[in-house]
């Protein structure tokens, strides 16, 4: 046990100054991922601040007709709530896919956005890992890759990140509410809130330190009646996703007037299948069609060694998810 501070932060601009001073710091709310990092020695803060006494719990429709859930809500409370579940299921089914019930009892909506890779070479500190300690080596580039990437992903690493519910956020072009130590608030779009690895992939978002989640809003849509998150894995409980997918569409007539699609399990954030997306605007929602727009998205997969596998998966997958959220869910 390396030792720390211990800080109960009184309020939302104590909290961001008091992180913001300090690089060591970090933001303890539901603890699911960061108490594990420090348990393995990945990582080691020298002051954690507390936030949960903050409030920011709260979901509520706002007045542009959208959603907004609080950054330090649960996610059980998020994945149960009658606005989520009438308007925004597609969220609520990849929320109740992700982890344990228990877990999901103590873990933040915000703090969900922020963890971080489940990569074996990660959480090894004896395995060389440039998002770990950056200029050491990637161990996964020619180790065991399965569960690693196939889209985004740079020499310096190959981790995929693990979260099921923002990449149903992706699709669903969430909005991210961030204050910072000046206490000036700011809105990400989720497309830009992660990063990919490029050369600096120690760095999982584009967020500064100090800056703290407070909300994240899902704009109105007409999204819910074609929705479906499909989520493949080695076991059907508490694993992370080999390939997920987040399908929703608007019909127009016979037409599919809008459609969003994202892919967890297959890049260092939540990938929109902009390709697939496309493709099937103004097309009938048919299987000939969803498989010619997957095969298009998989197309530019770059596997690796022993994830050749998800390219194939991915397509069928795109294609399940799709004809799911045709038929509202049920097979």
């Amino acid at each position: 046990m390396r030792p720390f501070k211990y800080t109960n932060a009184k309020d939302v601009p104590s909290a961001t100054k008091l992180v913001a001073g300090n690089p060591n710091a970090r933001f303890l709310a539901g603890g699911t991922n960061l108490l594990d990092l420090m348990k393995e020695d990945v990582e080691r803060p020298d002051e954690l601040i507390d936030i949960t006494r903050l409030g920011l719990t709260q979901i509520k429709a706002t007045g542009s007709g959208g959603i907004s859930i609080g950054g330090l809500g649960r996610n059980t409370d998020a994945a149960n709530h009658p606005l989520v579940r009438q308007h925004y299921p597609l969220l609520a089914q990849a929320i109740l896919a992700g982890a344990s019930g228990q877990i999901r009892n103590m873990a933040t909506n915000g703090g969900n956005l922020l963890q971080r890779t489940r990569c074996p070479y990660f959480y090894d500190v004896a395995m060389p890992c440039n998002k770990r300690e950056p200029g050491s080596g990637c161990g996964a580039m020619e180790g065991i890759n399965r569960m690693h990437a196939i889209f985004g992903w740079s020499e310096k690493c190959i981790a995929v990140f693990p979260s099921d519910m923002a990449v149903a956020l992706a699709a669903l072009d969430a909005v991210v509410k961030v204050t910072n130590a000046s206490g000036e608030e700011r809105a990400v779009a989720f497309a830009d809130f992660h990063r990919l690895p490029g050369d600096m992939p120690e760095k999982d978002t584009n967020l500064s330190h100090g800056d703290l989640i407070t909300s994240i809003e899902i704009p109105k849509n007409n999204l819910a009646d074609h929705s479906y998150y499909l989520k493949v894995r080695d076991r059907a409980s508490y694993a992370f996703a080999l390939v997920s997918v987040a399908a929703a569409f608007e019909m127009k007539g016979n037409l599919i007037s809008k459609v969003r699609i994202a892919m967890g399990g297959v890049a260092h954030k939540p990938w929109r299948a902009m390709k697939a997306e496309q493709m099937l605007i103004g097309k009938e929602p048919t299987e000939a069609n969803f498989k010619m727009a997957a095969n298009a998205e998989m197309a530019d997969a770059k596997p690796l060694e022993h994830n050749k596998f998800k390219v194939e998966l991915g397509s069928r997958s795109i294609v399940r998810a799709l004809q799911m959220a045709l038929n509202g869910g049920k097979s």
